[in-house]
């Protein structure tokens, strides 16, 4: 199928690069995150890093102009897909980090594309096609494959248990955007609102229930949150805001299946991990059952030009 142009200023090679990019920086971010736990707790790492990713994303919308929202419908939204992506799926997401190699947490948190189609279907009625649904049994089949051979500790499973719940939540909070109005707040400003307001319940929750007792203030900590925070999160959204308007609905597609790619890949480079057999096999599993499900959901969107099922900005995790 043709593709359309990219309007001018950006070309089509340009936005592909920043997509690849963006996969990049997310894909590393999960291997960061292992060196970060390695001086903090799960909870408070998730809230130090929503706390300076808001801080950077309200601070560039204000910057560009933009109006800080006040009505309490916007805020009320805002708040419960925040809650969903950037407070439960954030923390759970950090969470399983702790408990699983890199490399396995991101083919994990990249399951949300399938969890966004699912849900989709379940909760607004949105008809899949034939390519959709063979992909939704492909890529739930690698994630089965994925955890088994994670099963044999309790730490383990309790990680696999817990992204995937992350995933789930993402994905709800995606079909929650789709289905409430959101289109007075900027994206920009939307996201550094909902960390925000994660902010203000993750850090009590993780101060009461892990303290900083574990915490170990060093750079050490300093730089990996500084990247989780501002390379794999604020940046990066604001590059897939900058060049939303531009990229194909293929093109946003590519990441959903290249994050999980650099995060074995980062992985294996970084924190000498060494997927097994079976984990190899459910990973391509898994991204191949992305691609089937963002391949399907693209090539509707270009069709009737609405928004692929599984376009979420994935730089909000």
């Amino acid at each position: 199928m043709t593709q359309t142009a990219a309007p001018r200023g950006l070309s089509s090679q340009l936005v592909l690069g920043v997509i690849v990019l963006v996969a990049m920086l997310i894909g590393l971010n999960f291997t960061v995150l292992k060196f970060a736990l390695d001086h903090t707790t799960p909870l408070l790492l998730a809230g130090m890093r929503t706390v300076i990713g808001s801080s950077v994303l309200i601070a560039l919308a204000l910057a560009r102009g933009e109006r800080f929202p006040t009505r309490a419908a916007d805020l009320a939204n805002i708040f419960a897909v925040g809650f969903s992506i950037t407070t439960v799926s954030s923390g759970l997401l950090v969470f399983g980090v702790d408990k699983v190699p890199a490399g396995v947490a991101s083919l994990l948190a990249s399951t949300m594309p399938l969890f966004t189609a699912a849900l989709t279907f379940l909760l607004l009625g949105t008809a899949i096609s034939r390519l959709g649904a063979i992909g939704l049994t492909v890529g739930f089949a690698g994630t089965v494959v994925l955890a088994a051979p994670s099963m044999s500790g309790s730490a383990a499973t309790v990680g696999i248990l817990a992204l995937t719940a992350s995933a789930l939540a993402w994905a709800f909070g995606n079909v929650y955007m789709k289905w409430k109005d959101f289109s007075r707040v900027s994206p920009v400003m939307l996201v550094g609102v909902q960390l925000a307001m994660s902010a203000m319940v993750l850090v009590p929750f993780a101060l009461v229930v892990e303290g900083t007792g574990e915490t170990d203030w060093s750079t050490g900590l300093l730089w990996p949150l500084l990247y989780a925070a501002v390379p794999a999160n604020a940046v990066t959204f604001a590059l897939l805001a900058t060049v939303a308007t531009r990229a194909t609905p293929t093109q946003a597609a590519a990441s959903a299946y290249l994050i999980p790619v650099f995060g074995v890949t980062f992985g294996a480079l970084f924190r000498d991990e060494r997927p097994g057999l079976l984990q190899v096999l459910g990973g391509a599993l898994v991204v191949v059952g992305v691609y089937l499900v963002v391949t399907s959901a693209a090539r509707l969107a270009q069709r009737s030009a609405a928004p692929a099922i599984a376009d979420a900005p994935a730089s909000q995790r």
